[in-house]
This record gives structure tokens, C-alpha cells and sequence, in this order.
């Protein structure tokens, strides 16, 4: 699953972008300044930046300049306001392999993303099929399931449930989450049919395996860790 490193200081927008992210299949590491962005992501933890270019501290002209610097392949992508000629000049000049405007469509940043991992041949989530978690596996385009090797056989819902959690783990997700990503349907709070769910997929996934999956947060929700 690859793994996109955010610099943006508007909290709002740094939201909007990694909630999409995250419901897109990535994994999303968010900081709000300059600094922040260059110790992380200079680092092999990332496959592509997104970098705001008005941030506390450093800019992101000077991360990107620095980023270029440390020699790692790394797609950079700057999201910013600045929509001049030569502010579009500037931010190629110091590295950066695209830019686009605010406001934009979240879809054309998603396209745009898939296109620079691409490029650099990274894995881009979305012509994955197969999603893993420790020793468990889903095959998203034949549905078969395996724990270690073993086939395990799942419902329609039961399948669509894990799936979600495989593409957030290490993430807590309410019942609410579940009921709309899951199966899209409204979460009714007086009734447990996400728990019943949850009990049932348990009950195949780790039935027999020493180490559980799928935790309890009470009145929160469920994680897969």
C-alpha cells in the first residue's frame, strides 16, 4: 500500500485530503510546516509528497530543493494557490515532477497521483488486487480469502467488511464508518448489526490462530491491528 507524505498547514484542507486518501487505499502521513515535511519524508517511509508551498518555517520550495538534494526518487507534487507563470516555474525549477491549483477536484488529484506513481513505478493501490494484513489476504477480484495459507470461506458482507478494514489498518473505524463504507447504508443506533458482522467475520478470521486481528475499541468501534 503506498504510503503519501502531506505538508499543508490549512488543517481544513489537510482533512479533506487525507480523509480522501485513506478511503482511496493509501496510507497518509500528515504535518502542517516545513521542517516536519523534510524530517520525515526525506526518509524511506514515503512514495510520493504532496507539499504545500506557503507553510510555516520552511516553504515548499525550499523542501522540494532539499528533498531533490538527498537524491531519493521521490514523486513531489505541489498543491498550492499560487497560480502564477513564474510561481508554476519555480516550483518545476526546485524539483517538483507536478503542480496543481486550489481549488481543485480531489478526483484530478487522485489521477494525478496514480499517474506520478506510476512513473516512478511504485504500487498504485488502485490496480492492486490483492489487499494483506500480517498473514491474511484478500484477493479482491476472485474473493477468496486466506489466514496463513488457509482458505477461509466469507459472505457477501462479511467480504466487503474485511475489505475495508484491510484497506485502513492500524486505523479505528465506527460503526457509522462501517455502515457507509461497507455496505453504504445509514447506521441505525439502535441496533448492533455492525457488531453481529464484526463477531462474524471474526470468528472465521481468527477461529484457531493464536494472534487476534480485529480489536475492540468500547463505544468507539473496531481496529484491525
Amino acid at each position: 500500500m503506498p504510503v503519501i507524505g502531506l505538508a499543508e498547514d490549512d488543517l481544513k484542507i489537510a482533512g479533506l485530503v487525507k480523509k480522501g486518501l485513506e478511503e482511496s487505499g493509501y496510507t497518509v502521513v500528515a504535518v502542517s510546516n516545513g521542517e516536519d515535511a523534510l524530517a520525515i519524508f526525506r526518509t524511506e517511509q514515503t512514495d510520493l509528497v504532496i507539499l504545500d508551498i506557503m507553510m510555516p518555517g520552511l516553504n515548499g520550495i525550499e523542501v522540494c530543493k532539499r528533498l531533490r538534494d538527498s537524491q531519493r526518487e521521490l514523486p513531489i507534487l505541489m498543491l498550492t494557490a499560487l497560480g502564477s507563470l513564474d510561481d508554476k516555474l519555480t516550483g518545476f525549477n526546485s524539483g517538483a515532477d507536478d503542480y496543481l491549483l486550489k481549488p481543485f477536484h480531489f478526483k484530478e488529484l487522485l489521477v494525478r497521483i496514480e499517474a506520478l506513481l506510476r512513473r516512478s513505478h511504485a504500487p498504485v493501490f488502485a490496480d492492486e488486487s490483492a489487499l494483506q494484513f500480517e498473514d491474511l489476504t484478500l484477493d479482491t477480484i476472485s474473493k477468496e480469502v486466506y489466514r496463513a495459507g488457509t482458505l477461509i470461506s466469507l459472505t457477501a458482507k462479511e467480504l466487503s467488511l474485511l475489505e475495508l478494514f484491510l484497506k485502513h489498518p492500524n486505523r479505528l473505524l465506527s460503526r457509522q464508518f462501517i455502515a457507509e463504507h461497507a455496505w453504504d447504508i445509514n447506521f441505525d443506533t439502535g441496533t448492533n448489526v455492525i457488531d453481529v458482522y464484526v463477531n462474524f467475520l471474526r470468528n472465521k478470521i481468527e477461529k484457531g490462530f493464536s494472534r487476534k486481528l480485529i480489536h475492540t475499541r468500547i463505544n468507539m468501534g473496531y481496529i484491525l491491528k
